[in-house]
């Protein structure tokens, strides 16, 4: 303090105050706009939460979630569910059913949105209410819906399921009482897939967040035009006007040991008609138990019970020398005879001199393949980058929200640049939006770079979480040239529609990776596939020439270990069927004798969904909408068969609820799929939640103008001194 005083104070520059009139007024200038952002702010988040609180009446739209005595919100309905698999042979019939227990003090309407498999023919609905059973109806789509309504104003149970994508559904449940639980079973049927002596299915059990690209649709004109409602995080863009119903929320809380997300049981019951040499389920630890005397394997989760965070896959191969040539299995409904026939080209027998070829490697680095599958998407592509051979060209595109592809025109696989192409592959992250359309065309749109002799081919590498689908079938289909797709599904749960269409449009294969481990396995099977002569020119004479309708009508190019699998409706089970082909080395001919012996129950199932497959497939090929939904709509309804224009509505002759009571809704959200990265949605570039954009923007305007007013309280303070 004394060497303080003992100083010679220092002179400060004098104070350079502005004018009072001056100060007021920006004073007044900057609490105005305060008062105006904190106004904006309030108003934002109200915005941004009336969508929540709209749903309190029927007439409401919004995903209610219900409050709790804390304050915390959680869905008004929680979901159990069982999968039950009765494989005979080549046909798999399975019943999937979905528990909805109304746990609020009010009665509710349940939303939900679930996968099942792509070449599923979804033929049977029921809702269980106490000891009842409704059992559902197949109608055209529109009249359904009516119905639902109808009967959920009136307050009447009600049930209806409605098909969004050949492999996404949604289910709604009007009018569960306070504490009550209703059960929902569907039953569907699909062919076991095949491939170089292994058997497999997939069941999946949750949905990876699709992009939704576009400009948003607008105006209450355009929502009534082309924006269908829906429960989904997502809004209706002119590329994908239906975004609200194929994006349904997941659940924040990643399932775990000790948390499961909507849990699961699943059995299976497995009568393959050979000796098999394993069963087993490389997604999911499983007990395998088997009859003795009649050969018939039981299957169950070792666990028990299992989180829906990804998709429970099983596989079985037969013993050495049992692998099945052929196979025919038949089935008579309503006096119409209907056969699912297999037959396996001879292997590979001589050595060939292998083209050069041509190789794109197209790899997705969007958001939704965070996690682990950005891992084995990397893992994936450097084997096949090892698997070049001198004499080949290759490029790589990678693409996110735009495309990056490492070289401008395709390269020799010389030492030098593979390992440039590696290097590249190691930097790869995955961030941004998944602008497919851009990546496809780039790597269609360069068939004329190929060599004259080269065989050119595209391995496509993604997650398939797209929403537009249908443009991009198209595009593939205009663009194809003599290139080759194959698609390779990556992740727990990957959109298997869109890449098993897309590798049909590109002639190709279609290869799934459940897991980092079977990366090696997996894409070296694919190159020994890519590296085989493929047998084409395919040919079918039934007997006598009777008139048969068989699906697939256009027979695709066979790959080594593929089978010829055709469901036919025939006149009667007489004569022989024979398919013949040729390869690079051979020609090929096998012929087996019809019978009607062993009946299989679901082949007249499987023959119509094809059927509906091969109708839809003309739409893309450039068929007018009305001509293919009319064709379908008479296949779907005399088969009893959900599709894009019929849903099964279930509906309770007597009211439940009083017109009085509200009725609240609620979705309910999907399990996030198991090793994702943390990102429940998978927003578009133009598609985001505007209400969402206001208040995150009115907030950072808020705090910038604080900062702004603490500098300058700071700068007067220090000019005082």
């Amino acid at each position: 303090v004394m060497w303080g005083r003992s100083r010679t104070p220092r002179r400060l520059p004098p104070v350079r105050r502005r004018p009072a009139k001056r100060r007021i007024w920006q004073q007044f200038l900057f609490f105005l706009t305060l008062g105006l952002v904190m106004a904006g702010l309030v108003f934002g988040w109200r915005l941004a939460h009336a969508a929540g609180e709209a749903g309190a009446d029927e007439t409401g739209a919004g995903q209610l979630l219900l409050k709790t005595g804390t304050g915390s919100h959680k869905p008004a309905v929680m979901l159990q569910s069982s999968a039950d698999f009765r494989i005979s042979g080549m046909i798999a019939t399975v019943a999937v059913t979905q528990s909805f227990r109304n746990n609020s003090g009010n009665w509710a309407e349940a939303v939900y949105v679930f996968p099942l498999p792509e070449q599923s023919a979804v033929r049977a609905m029921r809702i269980h209410i106490g000891e009842r059973i409704i059992e559902g109806e197949i109608r055209e789509r529109t009249q359904a819906k009516k119905i639902y309504q109808r009967a959920k104003k009136q307050g009447r149970k009600a049930g209806l399921v409605e098909q969004e994508r050949p492999n996404m559904f949604t289910t709604s449940v009007a009018n569960i009482a306070p504490g009550e639980t209703i059960i929902v079973e569907l039953q569907y049927v699909q062919t076991v897939h095949y491939d170089a002596g292994e058997f497999s299915l997939r069941f999946p059990m949750t949905i990876t967040p699709r992009y939704i690209p576009g400009d948003p649709l607008t105006g209450q004109t355009a929502e009534r035009t082309y924006a269908p409602a829906g429960d989904g995080w997502a809004y209706a863009t002119d590329q994908v006007p239906d975004a609200a119903r194929i994006t349904p929320f997941q659940n924040p809380v990643p399932a775990d040991a000790n948390h499961l997300i909507n849990p699961i049981t699943i059995t299976a019951q497995l009568d393959a008609g050979l000796p098999l040499a394993q069963v087993v389920s490389p997604s999911h630890a499983i007990n395998v138990t088997v009859n003795d005397k009649d050969g018939v394997y039981k299957i169950r989760l070792a666990k028990g019970r299992v989180s829906m965070n990804r998709d429970f896959e099983l596989r079985w191969r037969s013993m050495t020398g049992h692998a099945p040539q052929a196979a025919l299995f038949t089935e008579t409904v309503a006096h119409r005879h209907f056969a699912l026939l297999m037959l396996l080209p001879p292997a590979k027998t001589t050595t060939q001199n292998l083209l050069p070829r041509d190789m794109i490697f197209l790899i997705d680095t969007s958001g939704s393949m965070g996690g682990v599958s950005i891992r084995q998407a990397r893992q994936g592509l450097l084997l096949a980058l090892d698997r070049l051979r001198p004499g080949d060209r290759f490029n790589v595109i990678e693409f996110n929200s735009t495309p990056n592809a490492l070289f401008t025109t395709s390269r020799s696989a010389t030492p030098m640049n593979l390992d440039v192409a590696r290097n590249f592959v190691a930097g790869l992250r995955a961030r941004g939006g998944t602008e497919m359309r851009s990546a496809l065309q780039l790597a269609l749109e360069n068939e004329a770079e190929a060599e004259a002799d080269a065989l050119r081919q595209i391995i496509f590498i993604t997650d398939g979480a797209v929403g537009n689908e249908a443009a991009l079938f198209k595009l593939i289909h205009k663009l194809l040239g003599n290139a080759r797709l194959f698609t390779v599904g990556i992740g727990s749960a990957p959109n298997s529609h869109f890449m098993r269409k897309a590798a049909q449009f590109g002639r190709g294969t279609f290869t799934y990776i459940s897991s980092v481990t079977e990366v090696q396995q997996k894409m070296n099977k694919l190159f020994r596939k890519l590296e085989s002569p493929v047998a084409g020119d395919l040919k079918v004479v039934w007997p006598r020439n009777a008139v048969v309708e068989s699906y697939p009508a256009r027979l695709p190019d066979l790959y080594y270990g593929e089978p010829v699998l055709l469901a036919a409706r025939l006149p009667d089970f007489s004569g022989e069927v024979s398919i013949s082909g040729t390869t690079a080395t051979q020609h090929w001919q096998r012929t087996l004798k019809i019978n009607s012996r062993r009946q299989s129950p679901g082949i007249a199932s499987v023959w119509a969904r094809a059927k509906i497959a091969s109708l839809l497939d003309e739409k893309t090929e450039g068929k007018a909408e009305q001509a293919v939904r009319a064709a379908v709509l008479k296949v779907a309804l005399r088969h009893k068969l959900l599709s894009p224009y019929t849903s099964f509505v279930a509906v309770e002759k007597t009211p439940s609820r009083k017109l009085s009571e509200a009725l609240k809704k609620s979705p309910v959200p999907n399990a996030r799929p198991d090793g994702q990265s943390d990102q429940p949605y998978a927003w578009p570039r133009t598609a985001t939640d505007g209400r969402w954009d206001l208040f995150m923007g009115s907030l950072l305007l808020l705090l910038a103008l604080l900062l702004q007013y603490l500098s300058l309280l700071h700068r007067r303070r220090s000019h005082a001194y």
